[in-house]
């Protein structure tokens, strides 16, 4: 296989990659706290034997998060919490925890607050939120600080990435930081009764797919012709 098809081969996976996380943007158009996501490519350069052109191929080797905030929509929901500002609510994992935009919780039988998936959302010190079950009003000001009948109970943590582009996307709207997380102490407030949405555009995302869909079919069909070419090369050479 000559340098050609090789560059044209790693562009065209590259784009298939592509295509499958703007599908997966797409189909989480509507999912609160989901964080678009998007490919990033790089070019790799191989120095050839002396009067031979350089090899160039362009890959996809990694993907980034956009953290543009979601729009907020009001639920009144006294489990319902959204992020103003930056930081991630932190959720304890299976595996250690975890952090997320999405602020829909629901107290268990034993009062503590978890999410849809039964993760516990942790306060300011890492420790799971427990709520009176028998508290007949709940509250939260905007500092995340939590009452129950009128009395604090806790102050819900907000954490971020030592380092922003350590943050790793994990699966649905859930986020690791390998590197390591720190409280956000500045500048961000909690709202009770809201929920933050996908900051997904699908109409970009869309517009961006068909623009995909198009360099791949014209990837293909340059492979197509080249192919072709060859075949006929050979076909003279033969006879």
């Amino acid at each position: 296989m000559d340098n050609t098809h090789y560059t044209n081969l790693t562009r065209q996976s590259g784009l298939l990659r592509e295509m499958t996380t703007i599908a997966n943007n797409i189909s989480n158009a509507s999912t609160s706290g989901f964080r678009k996501e998007g490919v990033v490519f790089s070019e790799f350069i191989h120095a050839m034997p002396k009067d031979e052109p350089s090899l160039s191929m362009g890959f996809a080797n990694g993907r980034s998060i956009n953290l543009q905030h979601g729009a907020l929509t009001q639920t009144g929901g006294t489990y319902d919490f959204a992020i103003e500002g930056d930081g991630f609510f932190m959720l304890e994992g299976v595996d250690g925890p975890v952090l997320t935009r999405a602020g829909a919780f629901t107290p268990s039988a034993e009062g503590e607050l978890t999410n849809m998936d039964g993760l516990r959302l942790l306060d300011a010190g890492g420790a799971p939120i427990f709520v009176p079950p028998d508290a007949k009003t709940v509250s939260l000001a905007s500092d995340g600080t939590l009452s129950a009948d009128g009395r604090p109970v806790t102050q819900i943590g907000l954490f971020a990435p030592l380092d922003r582009s350590d943050l790793q996307h994990q699966q649905g709207v859930l986020f690791t930081a390998p590197g390591g997380t720190q409280p956000v102490l500045e500048g961000t407030s909690i709202l009770q009764g809201f929920v933050e949405g996908s900051n997904v555009n699908p109409v970009q995302e869309i517009t961006r797919m068909i623009e995909v869909q198009r360099s791949y079919e014209l990837g293909q069909s340059f492979m197509e012709k080249e192919d072709e070419r060859i075949r006929a090369v050979l076909q003279t050479v033969v006879k």
